[in-house]
């Protein structure tokens, strides 16, 4: 298997003589928010957060996501934030992509570079910031710990993706394959976040169907995806989200691997309105 890579946004606006038309789509079950609509006009900042910049991909919002929110951190040299999570019941995962950050969770310190996870669970203390130089890159993804009685708060995790070795999907002779960043026998988590891998020409073979609601951030590679009754081409950079129920199954372009970060909500009850 290649080395795998890691798309970073780079920011910055298009030609004044480029044309209007783009991929994005927002539909009732899906959007796709393709890598050209990430651009400084669209920027976010954060409080407590220096030399910081982001995009927010996605957000709890009435007919969008409901379980999550996803940025795009941009750090600077110098950068960071010594209070970066203002609500207490939260749980965050962080991707690396480009660059290195230093994450103080607490109380010990740890580097990640590209390829770096962490995950933190709700009311934890933690600090990050850019000691490295480069301007750093990654993802956060944000969710409000579900509690199940009976269970303990998950514990800390530090990983790289390069050092975690794929599982094989059954009967597909390992060209579709999941990197898992948490076990998924443990119950005390309510999100998995993982990279998911297909080789050329590999494919998600069914129309998959499920009450787990979806993100997901193409890291390589291009493909082509099926959302509800669409197919729709994206490539490194893109990111789809899906609500639940939302049909979904995919095609891996070439050359290279067809890889994604994926967030999805697992292992508590459907909520009774």
């Amino acid at each position: 298997m290649s080395e795998p890579t890691y798309y970073s946004p780079r920011g910055g606006h298009p030609r004044q003589d480029q044309l209007l038309t783009g991929r994005a789509v927002f539909t009732e079950a899906y959007a796709v928010i393709p890598r050209g609509t990430v651009q400084d006009i669209t920027t976010s900042r954060l409080p407590h957060w220096e030399g910081t910049r982001l995009w927010i991909i996605a957000r709890p919002m009435s007919g969008f996501s409901e379980t999550f929110s996803h940025y795009l951190m941009v750090v600077g040299p110098g950068g960071g934030s010594d209070r970066p999570e203002p609500e207490a019941g939260a749980e965050s995962a962080l991707f690396v992509t480009e660059g290195a950050v230093t994450l103080v969770l607490e109380g010990a310190s740890h580097v990640l570079e590209a390829g770096g996870f962490a995950f933190i669970p709700a009311g934890a203390t933690w600090s990050l910031h850019n000691h490295a130089g480069p301007e750093a890159r990654f993802h956060w993804i944000r969710k409000r710990y579900q509690v199940a009685e009976g269970l303990g708060l998950p514990d800390p995790i530090i990983a790289n993706d390069r050092e975690i070795a794929p599982d094989p999907m059954p009967d597909c002779d390992g060209r579709w394959a999941t990197t898992r960043f948490m076990s998924p026998d443990d119950l005390r988590h309510d999100m998995h976040i993982t990279v998911v891998t297909l080789q050329p020409g590999a494919s998600i073979p069914f129309a998959e169907t499920h009450v787990m609601e979806h993100g997901l951030y193409v890291l390589q590679g291009r493909g082509v995806y099926r959302l509800n009754q669409d197919w729709v081409e994206v490539e490194a950079g893109d990111y789809m989200w899906l609500r639940a129920f939302c049909p979904q199954a995919c095609y891996a372009g070439g050359p290279e691997p067809f890889r994604y970060l994926l967030y999805k909500d697992v292992n508590r009850h459907a909520t009774l309105l």
